[in-house]
């Protein structure tokens, strides 16, 4: 039986809102090219890096060439070659890479989005991902 849940957007902390985030290395993973212009976009904008992948298996060869070369992983969860959660599963066994990690989906189970916490992903956020709620995600995950 499979178990659809829509996670909660969580609100940014207070004040996160009103100090941009430092300029961070992102690596964005997703098979779908629109999006990945989209959020590339998005984040350029606010002066990050930005590299995108098509799959979760670039992502891992791009974090094991560099673990230390990125400060936020963001991937899709429904991909080709690799998915998200197999991503995050190496990654956390990756020595090296100690940055954040976000989780786009349009829909889990209520066991792979169980993996996840497991897997202590510090986001997880419902498709349609708006640019406005993305900056604040990302603003509240750096606000430390």
């Amino acid at each position: 039986m499979h178990f659809t849940t829509n996670l909660p957007k969580t609100a940014p902390r207070s004040g996160a809102a009103a100090s941009p985030p430092k300029v961070l290395r992102v690596l964005y993973a997703d098979d779908v090219k629109e999006l990945r212009d989209v959020i590339r976009l998005t984040l350029m904008r606010e002066g990050h890096t930005v590299d995108c992948v098509v799959n979760g298996s670039e992502a891992l060869k791009q974090l094991q060439a560099a673990p230390d070369g990125y400060d936020l992983l963001i991937t899709d969860h429904h991909m080709p070659v690799m998915n998200g959660l197999e991503l995050v599963t190496a990654v956390r066994a990756l020595p090296g890479y100690h940055g954040r990690i976000m989780v786009f989906t349009s829909e889990l189970s209520l066991h792979i989005a169980a993996a996840y916490r497991r897997l202590g992903v510090d986001q997880m956020i419902p498709k349609p991902v708006f640019p406005s709620v993305l900056r604040q995600m990302i603003a509240a995950l750096f606000a430390d």
